[in-house]
């Protein structure tokens, strides 16, 4: 295994006329929680998109293990991630929505979906519709939907909204544990204790450019 996991080198990416990422350069090694701060619109997610494979860059490169995006591969198969906030079918049950994703890639059975979910505090076999659910619940619902399938690689932005002082407190150590498992992780958040609690390196994102956070 490459020590680093993730490059992304002199990247820019536009909106018609908005330059959103200036000349971005970014290496992550592998088994490092990597944090990213940043003002709303600095560009963060739009970096993060880029990494998962969702958009593509109009200059510059961005590699995972090795491998291209847009030229190698198209989409990294062992990136997990949760941007934005998580669309699930309301009418079904935690489990049901986990379980029928779970079942398009055929990576995760059901053990795998119930240990997840049990990972995050909530309960596999309750029947609530997730309609019900507080926006702490499906935050917590996204993030087991992001390493339900054992990825190596997991990409978190703004993986606490929503979440109570408990809730916080239980994904900081859930996120240390899957470090201690050797998985690498790039996670965003406004809150700089989570960001100084967790990370190995931070960044800061300010109109598109980056630069480590002294």
């Amino acid at each position: 295994m490459a020590e680093e996991r993730i490059i992304v080198e002199k990247v820019s990416k536009k909106f018609g006329k908005e330059t959103v990422l200036s000349d971005v350069s970014l290496k992550i090694k592998n088994g490092s929680i990597v944090g990213i701060v940043g003002r709303n619109g600095s560009g963060k997610t739009v970096l993060f998109k880029l990494i998962c494979g969702f958009y593509s860059a109009d200059k510059g490169k961005v590699i995972v293990d090795g491998k291209e995006l847009g030229k190698d591969i198209d989409i990294p198969e062992n990136i997990g991630s949760i941007i934005e906030t998580p669309g699930f079918l309301g009418n079904f049950s935690g489990y049901r929505n986990l379980k029928y994703l779970a079942d398009i890639n055929g990576r995760a059975g059901k053990e795998a979906v119930c240990r997840a979910m049990e990972r995050v505090g909530l309960e596999p076999g309750s029947r609530k519709k997730v309609r019900k659910y507080s926006l702490g619940m499906k935050q917590r619902l996204g993030l087991a939907q992001a390493f339900m399938e054992d990825q190596e690689i997991l990409v978190f932005d703004e993986p606490m909204n929503g979440l109570d002082n408990q809730g916080v407190e239980d994904m900081r150590k859930l996120f240390l544990e899957l470090k201690e498992q050797g998985k690498t992780l790039l996670i965003a958040s406004h809150n700089h204790e989570d960001i100084d609690i967790l990370c190995d390196e931070v960044y800061e994102m300010d109109h598109g450019v980056l630069g480590q956070r002294s």
